[in-house]
């Protein structure tokens, strides 16, 4: 913790800038970075979709056509036009995960929110990211949960006081980690 993972997601999504340097993105990026980032409290989940998607450049009939997608995988048909600010933590992760994967990113940055969601919900979160990356989908992943690291990892990189103490193999950047 404090490590400094969030705030390079944050800066990898352009949501704030680095104090040096610059960072180069190409390609489409999906975003589940701090539980509730991006979303309008006061507007509905299904206006949220539309704006979550205006922000990527999609188009209001490329949202259309992907909204019943969103809707049945988040699996909150019944709250879908109630107000964000009445969702529980969990239900609102459902609903960014399903904008973020939906949408087709060529970059999918994920924090630690996964952890929020029930079981059955985060492994189909995990089948979802397994499905994007072998479309060639590049995902980040954040995460203290050693068993979503061997399942989706191909490379660890492990931060402590905002420094890379490690790159390189799962395993070995478990063990890294654990020390």
């Amino acid at each position: 913790n404090g490590a400094g993972k969030t705030t390079l997601l944050k800066m990898l999504n352009g949501l704030i800038k680095p104090d040096a340097g610059v960072i180069e993105i190409r390609g489409r990026v999906g975003a589940l970075i701090a539980l509730g980032a991006g979303f309008n409290p006061i507007l509905t989940g299904r206006e949220n979709i539309y704006i979550n998607a205006a922000v990527l450049g999609l188009s209001r009939k490329e949202v259309d056509s992907k909204m019943e997608e969103i809707i049945e995988f988040s699996e909150i048909r019944d709250f879908i036009d109630s107000p964000i600010q009445s969702y529980s933590s969990g239900m609102q992760v459902r609903l960014g995960f399903s904008i973020a994967t939906a949408l087709e990113p060529d970059v999918l940055l994920v924090d630690e929110v996964l952890a929020v969601g029930d079981l059955a919900f985060r492994m189909k979160c995990i089948t979802k990211i397994e499905s994007l990356m072998h479309s060639g989908t590049a995902v980040l992943l954040v995460s203290h949960s050693m068993i979503d690291i061997m399942r989706i990892c191909s490379r660890v990189m492990v931060l402590g006081g905002g420094e890379l103490l490690f790159d390189g193999g799962v395993s070995q950047g478990i063990i890294e980690y654990e020390k």
